[in-house]
């Protein structure tokens, strides 16, 4: 399976997770507010953002922060089962720039305004 059908399924997989994650409706969010964030998440996405957006990126990894395995841990099996892991360095294949040098990891444009 190539690295693109990988990240496409692994996507998919990851915004069905956030989208189960969503706290019910009337209930307050647990997430701090912009001014209560500390300076050192400003690499990191805002909790709720669209996977695969532009806004979705690790600063830190770059990487899009819904794939970000040092990040997110809990995303480590679904690259497993997908058979998108390097044992070796302890991220996924699609990820991996020491055994795959030519790979580039590209964050998407923002979305143009209306």
């Amino acid at each position: 399976m190539n690295n693109v059908l990988r990240f496409s399924i692994l996507l998919l997989v990851t915004a069905e997770l956030f989208a189960c994650s969503k706290e019910p409706a009337g209930q307050p969010s647990s997430a701090p507010a912009a001014a209560e964030v500390p300076a050192a998440t400003a690499q990191h996405a805002a909790p709720g953002v669209v996977p695969g957006s532009h806004e979705d990126w690790c600063g830190e990894h770059q990487v899009p922060e819904s794939m970000c395995t040092r990040c997110n841990p809990s995303l480590i099996a679904a690259f497993k089962a997908t058979g998108d892991w390097c044992a070796e360095h302890g991220l996924p294949e699609s990820q991996c720039l020491i055994c795959n040098p030519e790979l580039k990891i590209v964050r998407p444009p923002p979305a143009k305004a209306p």
